[in-house]
């Protein structure tokens, strides 16, 4: 049972960040999601005897499970909670000395994030060959939810957009005849921290048409203010589709929909997330300059084109296996033929690309 002191404490530490340091709602809601683990945690135990608690926080969040339930914690998310919980300590003994006096200060360094094992396959993403397995998918035209499925699953990896942010998206918001997706916060958009953003859809035939197929139909039934992946009402057996705002949580929604359509499809498993992955693969996968690497790390939103290069640069195990294989027939020197800087591009390892992009990174105008 959660100690009732300890939940109107996170409370009032939420009211300060919202009143004070004057965080955004989407923030603080955050900030209220990692909380949770330290109550949960602490259970009817006041925070005051926090440092008697066995197993420790950090012990603790190690085997805390993701949304999915059948994997620990992601490192970011473990390294996010942890960090929140030592800001929520500081504050709580800056703001109570005399009721916290006692408490050990020196304890709160102890929190540090956990060692969790990554899992096999750091890198895995959705590939083309699977969406086009979901989109081969045949559907009743009276299955409403499960053809907005297909056609979310198809967006998602197409514009590489973030789960909260696609779940958020009113109508208003697309325009596929510029590819183009307005993930503006003043839409109405979840976007992360806030950003603001016109970004665009991979340019692949196939899959556009059945994006546009769905985005052609709800535009005859529903007002633009309404969401591309709207909500499906069921009623003696009959679906129809609702004008209305979806609920806070509406990413968990998408994630527990991409579950039926994936086994309806054939397909394993992947969260939501995967197709971001595989969005930003495909991307850089058929980038050929520098500007076009460029570009990617700006539709995906980053603030930096290392972060990019970091997350989903690596290669695949098939290009893996065929660079291994091509060694033994002996390395090509490094040089700078007749075509400048293409022979020097193609002949540097990954790792030395990686270095490349980096120190280029800042140098780029556009």
């Amino acid at each position: 049972m959660v100690n009732r002191d300890n939940y109107l404490l996170t409370k009032l530490y939420l009211k300060y960040l919202s009143e004070v340091t004057q965080l955004d709602a989407q923030s603080v809601q955050r900030y209220w999601f990692h909380l949770r683990h330290l109550l949960l945690w602490a259970d009817g135990v006041a925070v005051g005897q926090a440092a008697e608690i066995r197993p420790a926080f950090p012990a603790y969040i190690a085997t805390v499970r993701g949304p999915e339930g059948d994997q620990p914690l992601a490192p970011v998310s473990a390294k996010k909670i942890i960090q929140t919980t030592k800001r929520f300590f500081k504050w709580l003994l800056v703001t109570y000395p005399h009721e916290y006096r006692a408490f050990p200060a020196a304890w709160i360094e102890t929190l540090r994030p956990p060692k969790i094992a990554p899992p096999a396959d750091q890198h895995q993403f959705v590939t083309l060959d699977e969406v086009r397995q979901i989109a081969a998918l045949s559907i009743a035209d009276d299955n409403l939810a499960l053809r907005r499925d297909r056609a979310a699953a198809i967006m998602l990896y197409l514009s590489g957009m973030r789960a909260g942010a696609f779940g958020t998206l009113p109508i208003s918001a697309v325009d596929l005849q510029q590819r183009a997706i307005r993930q503006w916060p003043s839409l109405g958009v979840a976007t992360k921290n806030s950003k603001s953003a016109i970004t665009y859809l991979l340019d692949i035939p196939d899959l556009i048409a059945v994006v546009e197929q769905w985005d052609q139909f709800i535009r005859t039934c529903l007002p633009t203010t309404a969401m591309w992946y709207t909500p499906t009402i069921s009623q003696w057996g009959e679906q129809t589709l609702s004008a209305d705002r979806p609920g806070a949580n509406r990413n968990i929604a998408v994630s527990k929909r991409m579950r039926l359509l994936f086994r309806a499809a054939g397909v394993p498993y992947k969260s939501p997330h995967k197709f971001r992955h595989g969005h930003a693969v495909y991307a850089l996968q058929h980038a050929k300059t520098m500007a076009d690497y460029k570009a990617v790390s700006m539709n995906l939103m980053h603030d930096d084109i290392r972060v990019t290069d970091s997350i989903y640069a690596p290669l695949t195990t098939n290009e893996v296996q065929q660079r291994i294989a091509g060694l033994t027939g002996g390395s090509t020197p490094l040089r700078i033929s007749d075509n400048g800087m293409t022979d020097l591009v193609n002949s540097l390892s990954n790792d030395q690309l990686s270095e490349l992009l980096i120190a280029m990174a800042p140098k780029m105008k556009g």
